[in-house]
């Protein structure tokens, strides 16, 4: 949990119970009798969606738990490589973003971003 006005653009964020990447923050004034209240717009990781959330700006908000792994590449097929887990032998296929094409290559170790209970190449 870290508080809503800490958030940088860049960071990740719980939102809907779907981890999301924070694209801008927008915090207003503090009124007569309220408290400042902050605007954070993101985008899904996994399904790309645009997601907003207004609260005060003590609150405080989820942010997603990351374990990075490593994993042999085994196969590409196309844009989805087969990778096996180094720790546990399992096997599993990941979409291969555009950024990631060129770096990832058959035989070699990779690394990966679990959250949430599913998996991603990291994101920066």
């Amino acid at each position: 949990m870290v508080a809503i006005k800490h958030l940088k653009e860049g960071r990740l964020v719980m939102i809907d119970g779907e981890p999301c990447k924070v694209v801008s923050i927008a915090t207003s004034k503090s009124g007569k009798h309220g408290s400042a209240k902050t605007r954070v717009e993101a985008i899904g990781l996994f399904d790309g969606k645009k997601r907003s959330v207004v609260k005060p700006a003590d609150s405080e908000v989820e942010v997603p738990m990351i374990i990075k792994k490593k994993a042999q590449v085994i196969s590409i097929q196309g844009n989805v490589a087969q990778l096996m887990d180094l720790e546990t032998y399992e096997t599993f296929d990941l979409e291969i973003t555009e950024e990631w094409k060129d770096k990832i290559k058959e035989g070699e170790e990779a690394i990966y971003w679990e959250i949430s209970g599913k998996r991603t190449f990291p994101l920066y």
